[in-house]
Formats: C-alpha cells, structure tokens, sequence
C-alpha cells in the first residue's frame, strides 16, 4: 500500500498481513449466524493461498498473467478428462459471487418479451433477475411423484418458440435435490436454446464438467467449497456475448470495471483445486454422515425428510417436525453448538416459511417446523450422534409446550405428517 505522506510504496510485512487476517476472522465469529452452511470455517492451508498472493505485492499474482493463471486453473477443473482448447479470458468471469453470476447470465442473452424456463422451487433471485433483464420467466412446477426433479417430458412440453434460455439449479440449496443436468441440457440443445445452471451447491461436492454435460454458463460461489467469501466466477461457453455490468475499467474485458479481489481469487482456485482431488474420498465421507444423520432423524415422531431420498448432495439434510416452531428449534439448538438453519442464507433474515417447501406443497404450519442441516468432509461420526439425540430431546421438549401439539395428539386437527 502506498504512505499518504510520501511517494513510497510500503510493502505489508507477512506477520502483519496474518494479523490482519486474525481481526477479519474475529470479526467474522462475532457476527456469523452459524446457518448451517458448509463455508462455515475457510481451513488455514486455503487462507494461505490468498496471504500468498499479498505478500507477492505487484509481482506475479497482481499482473495479467497471474489472473489468467488462476482462470486457467479454473476452466482446467470444469473441463477435466477432455482435450478441449479453452481460453480462460472469454470464459471465466470474477465475480463477487453466485448471485451475481446467475444475474450476469441473465441478462446475458436476454430480449424483451424473450422466455426463460426455470423449474420451481428454484433460487430466489431468479425471477427479479430476470425481469431486469426485460424477459419474461416461465415457471415449471416440478411435481411429487417425480421426486420434484425436472422430466424430460415436463421441459418439452415447456419450451415454446419464445423460449431462449433455460437455467436449473443443479443442486438444490435447501432440501439438496440433484437434478438430471445432463439430460435437460441435451434437450437444450437439441432446441437450440441457450442452458444455464446455478452450481453453487454443487461444484466442489459432485463432479460437474462443462463439456460432459453440455452447459453453457454455469454460475458458481466460492464459500460453498470453503473458499473465501465474497467472490464467486460465471463460465461461459466461448461465443456467448455477456453483458457490460460495470463500466469504467478494462478488467474482466471490460465488462466489470474494476481491480480484481487477487487475494480473494488465489483462495478461491485453492479451494476448488481441494475440494476437486479430494472429491471422490469426501464424498464417501459426506454421505455416510448424512445418512447417519438421515436415519437417526427419521425416527423422530411425525418427521418428514424433504427432497428425494437418493438424488441427493452429499451434505445436505433438510426435515420437518409437526407441530414445533423452527425459530425455536434453531435458537435451542445453537445453544448446544449445533449451527442449523430454516432454509436458505438467502432467506435467512425472513421469518416467512421456506419457499421451497411451500413450492413443495407443505402447508404452512408445517414448513414452519423446518431444520436444515449441512454436514462437511471436517465433520465426525460422533457429531451426527449428538445432533440426533439434541434434536430429538429439543423436539420432545417443544412439544411439550406446544398447544398445536395437544391439538394434533388430541384429534382435534389431523396430523399432516
């Protein structure tokens, strides 16, 4: 950084640009709600990577060959196994995160009066995003009997001659449902229609490759993968002409004005390179846990898995409990360290009931007595057990308590679950 007083450059000493890391991770437990996320900690060995790239200064990490270095790093990830040539400039995009990527695509290739489909229950930004784009969203209702996963049948019966972009959450963000990616972006392109997919719950926790399965732009959050937050990229198939977003700087060739967060980009390529070579190993780990957890819940009383059973991510657990208040339960829970959430960080400041499960088809009172939980390759079995046997004593005791609950047992409402 440069001294005010005079014309020197002064470079920050390692020990003090740590330091300053240990405030902003202070800070960060002081205000962190704990809801459940599995960017809730950034291990040391990732952090490292972005103090690295300060301590370089202007040298390597800072000019355009570093940037590019790391967005190679990147499009090698998402393309892995096919000998493809790409180039990092035109496809990846920095971003400040996943929101902002799935706005950038968009606005991307939208007209007025141009359709874009997208599955409900979907990401809350979807639909404003679009409409700032001037399109119009066609929303389809994914249905039980399919196990609220996108068919074939239901996107071509869907698409019109209006239709330009289709974009799909590939990983659900509250109840963890995957969806068939690849199929409905063959289906894209058999129509010649433009596919987006919001991964931000998926890369880093199931394989996803850009050629595989034929996506276009594909939009991405790096906290999700216990990288930094507050940076995120948007790829984007060669060809696709992206929207400027911020003028005024020739960064992201010139379509976000700007310098780039180096430091946060650094532990962002560390982190999905991790998470990437350590995938197949962290999946078997993530999903036993999960079904440890699965099984231990499911013989609560009047509880209700949410989302398909087997097509699921690894990490995510999302149940309802009849006749409890899910602010109740997160707010007991956390006091026995147990950090859990309603639905979405989205949504986190609403205290309306999930609109995933509303989309579902739960009534309110039920959705209300939603918990979700997010499980991590640094989780232990010992940990699935303590937060079965807490959930279920906490429940019991809500219950207890509960006028709803003596109406449900009494028969003077029928229970729902």
């Amino acid at each position: 950084m440069r001294n005010p007083l005079s014309d020197k450059v002064v470079q920050m000493k390692p020990s003090g640009i740590r330091k300053f890391f240990d405030i902003v991770n202070e800070m960060e437990g002081a205000i962190s709600l704990g809801v459940g996320e599995p960017d809730f900690d950034t291990p040391w060995h990732i952090r490292e990577e972005g103090i690295y790239s300060l301590e370089k200064g202007r040298t390597f990490y800072t000019s355009n060959a570093g940037l590019k270095q790391l967005k190679d790093e990147i499009c090698n990830y998402l393309k892995r196994r096919f000998e493809v040539s790409y180039d990092p400039d035109t496809e990846i995009m920095v971003t400040v995160g996943g929101s902002e990527a799935i706005d950038v695509a968009m606005r991307a290739m939208l007209n007025p009066g141009d359709e874009v489909l997208i599955p409900q229950p979907s990401y809350v930004s979807y639909e404003p995003c679009t409409v700032l784009a001037d399109g119009v969203p066609v929303f389809i209702n994914l249905k039980e009997e399919n196990q609220f996963r996108l068919t074939a049948q239901e996107l071509r019966d869907a698409i019109t001659d209006k239709t330009i972009l289709i974009s799909v959450m590939m990983v659900n963000n509250e109840i963890g449902t995957v969806q068939p990616i690849k199929e409905i972006a063959k289906i894209a392109k058999a129509h010649k229609i433009l596919f987006h997919t919001d991964a931000v719950q998926a890369i880093g926790h199931v394989p996803v490759n850009v050629q595989e399965m034929n996506i276009d732009m594909l939009s991405c959050s790096a906290h999700k993968f216990h990288g930094p937050r507050g940076v995120g990229f948007l790829y984007a198939r060669r060809g696709i002409p992206l929207t400027n977003i911020i003028e005024g700087g020739a960064q992201e060739r010139g379509k976000r004005g700007g310098t780039e967060n180096t430091p946060a980009i650094a532990g962002m390529t560390a982190a999905l390179r991790e998470a990437v070579d350590h995938m197949d190993e962290n999946m078997r780990k993530v999903t036993r846990l999960r079904e440890t957890l699965i099984t231990g819940l499911e013989t609560i009383a009047h509880a209700r898995l949410n989302g398909d059973r087997t097509q699921r991510v690894p990490g995510t657990v999302n149940f309802c409990f009849e006749g409890i208040e899910g602010e109740s339960l997160l707010l007991l829970l956390d006091r026995k360290g147990i950090a859990a959430s309603s639905g979405s960080a989205c949504t986190s400041g609403s205290l309306d009931p999930s609109h995933v499960l509303l989309a579902l088809g739960l009534p309110h009172e039920v959705a209300h007595g939603s918990l979700r939980l997010s499980v991590g390759e640094y989780n232990a079995d010992e940990e699935m057990a303590y937060i079965v046997e807490n959930v279920r004593q906490v429940v019991d005791y809500l219950r207890s308590i509960s006028p709803v609950w003596d109406e449900l047992e009494t028969g003077v409402r029928p229970h729902q679950i």
